[in-house]
């Protein structure tokens, strides 16, 4: 059972005498490549994670597959494992990142298609609902959190690193 798509492609490394990556160095050219470009750690996580899944399907390492493969990958993601296209979209990115960055390999815009998306509106309060909402806190400090994300729309990740100084 192949568990990482690396330890595939130090097997054919050694059998290959034509220009193939070492696992760990296609691997390491990945995460070279993701750092060099300041991703985020979860946008590493997801596209590693992504880049596994695509060999495991194949049962090949990665620089041996192509844009005729992602297409086939694609339609076994929407049609097997009924993923969402915003999954899908990250999928796509993904391995979209791993050719061109990784592996600079020429890019067609059709090679590596992004599936089509739905655009997903907010859903807007009432204000008895955001009445409710603001008083349902247990406690003070919670009000004001809720309050102060409502009234500004920060996100809840720049609302945790708001200091006092921030407001003056």
């Amino acid at each position: 059972m192949l568990q990482h798509w690396w330890v595939l492609a130090v097997v054919e490394a050694k059998v290959s005498v034509t220009r193939r990556f070492t696992v760990t160095h296609l691997r390491q050219m990945m995460l070279d490549e993701l750092q060099r470009r300041n991703y985020s750690p979860n946008t590493v996580r997801s596209y590693v994670h992504a880049v596994e899944e695509f060999a495991r399907y194949f049962r090949r390492s990665p620089d041996r597959l192509g844009p005729d493969h992602v297409r086939e990958y694609q339609v076994h993601l929407f049609r097997d494992r009924k993923l969402s296209p915003r999954t899908i979209e990250g999928q796509a990115a993904a391995l979209r990142f791993l050719f061109v960055k990784t592996l600079r390999r020429a890019y067609l815009p059709d090679a590596i298609p992004f599936p089509k998306c739905d655009k997903r509106l907010p859903t807007v309060l009432s204000q008895e609902e955001v009445t409710r909402l603001i008083d349902s806190t247990g406690n003070l400090m919670h009000r004001a959190m809720v309050m102060t994300l409502y009234a500004t729309g920060v996100r809840r990740a720049e609302l945790c690193r708001l200091k006092v100084a921030d407001i003056a």
